[in-house]
């Protein structure tokens, strides 16, 4: 056993699923964990049982809104995955591919198909369709659930979930958006782009934010849990911007666990510290306190880059998987 693999292998549990990874999430409950697989299946870390979500490529995936998983798959579905592994189909949309999913815990879900966001009840009851000018590449429910924002050319759509006329707030800015989130107090909207760059709007004056820099594209990004730093993947460290006293603009962002060129693929803050996960090209996990800036190691290296990494809701619990196929569990929790 290396140093590096020490907590996976002593607080941990980990399993080679056999496809790749494309995304994970944790329940509401903050006990169950899925993984959804490039073959179609999702995989409950629980016994790491097996369950056929999509006849395809599974393509999204998110928490529910009170516990299991709901995925987007290429065979058009939106599934409900529950922690016992039943399946549901919530909603079917043709041959069209369900590119996202995201749900509130209010119950509202949503799921993004072509140019069209559809917003789904927790009864799985069709609410209405949001029109984009072309295809939507990410979604985000604000904290409290009243706003959603939608990723698309040009820009970004932010939407009142409860409007009745159908209109949305269009922030705008030339070029490819390919992902969204809100910050946590929901006073700025950040997309990544298909250049080496993220784009930001602060919503109360729509000041334009644009953070550059990259070596490569920001495929993932996160808000720690006061909104304070914008954690981001896409260099070979993980980039922390800084949202406080005016916001980033003019700042150089902070830098965490890097220097050796291997590229940070995947980030994710932890729900209540100022601490974040990173995981690297060639599979290395690691955490990393912001203010000391402290890194302990959670998984060693295995060749294949980290794809997906995620916390429960009370961060006793670290999951990450890779584009190889290969998946890890860690208890984090004080004993």
């Amino acid at each position: 056993m290396s140093d590096t693999d020490y907590l996976l292998e002593t607080r941990g549990a980990s399993q080679d699923l056999g496809a790749w990874v494309i995304g994970l999430a944790f329940g509401r409950d903050g006990e169950s964990c899925a993984f959804a697989l490039g073959d179609g299946t999702v995989r409950l870390a629980k016994g790491w049982q097996s369950v056929v979500a999509h006849d395809g490529a599974c393509l999204s995936i998110a928490a529910d809104a009170k516990d299991g998983v709901i995925t987007g798959g290429d065979d058009g579905r939106v599934m409900r995955i529950a922690p016992d592994g039943t399946t549901t189909e919530l909603a079917k949309y043709g041959s069209k591919w369900v590119d996202c999913v995201a749900a509130h815990e209010s119950g509202l879900r949503a799921a993004s198909v072509g140019k069209a966001v559809y917003l789904i009840d927790g009864k799985g009851a069709a609410l209405k369709s949001l029109a984009h000018p072309s295809s939507v590449t990410g979604i985000a429910f604000d904290a409290k659930g009243k706003r959603i924002a939608a990723s698309h050319y040009n820009g970004a759509s932010l939407w009142f979930t409860a409007s009745k006329d159908g209109s949305p707030r269009v922030l705008e800015w030339k070029g490819s958006h390919t992902g969204v989130v809100i910050s946590p107090d929901g006073t700025h909207v950040v997309t990544t782009m298909q250049e080496n760059t993220l784009h930001g709007w602060r919503l109360s004056d729509g000041q334009h934010m644009r953070m550059a820099g990259y070596p490569s594209k920001t495929k993932s990004l996160a808000f720690t849990s006061k909104g304070r730093w914008l954690a981001t993947a896409g260099a070979d460290c993980v980039v922390l911007w800084p949202f406080f006293g005016g916001g980033p603009m003019g700042k150089a962002p902070t830098e965490l666990a890097g220097g050796d060129g291997i590229l940070c693929t995947a980030v994710a803050c932890h729900p209540t510290q100022e601490v974040v996960a990173a995981g690297f090209d060639d599979g290395l996990v690691l955490i990393a306190e912001i203010g000391s800036g402290r890194v302990v190691p959670m998984a060693a290296p295995r060749g294949s880059a980290v794809s997906a990494l995620a916390w429960n809701g009370t961060g006793s619990h670290l999951a990450f998987g890779t584009e190889g196929g290969f998946a890890g569990l860690i208890d984090l929790a004080k004993r």
